[in-house]
């Protein structure tokens, strides 16, 4: 039983996988844009957990819409 390999699928999957990463970027900055402080000085300067752990759930919920988009 041989293993068989479709380039375009690659293609198709890397793609896809580019464009995600891209959105998920871009609507991560301007997340960080519309609020009324820095989200960067806020969580490694002041250490602020809270924020952390709700900038990371942000991104993982972007993350899920753009996957089950592209997907």
């Amino acid at each position: 039983m041989g293993i068989e390999f479709h380039l375009g699928s690659l293609i198709n999957a890397l793609i896809y996988a580019v464009v995600g990463v891209v959105i998920l970027v871009v609507s991560f900055i301007t997340w960080d844009k519309i609020t009324p402080y820095d989200l960067w000085r806020e969580i490694v300067e002041k250490q602020n957990t809270a924020l952390a752990i709700f900038a990371g759930l942000m991104a993982l919920g972007i993350a899920i819409i753009v996957a089950s988009a592209v997907h």
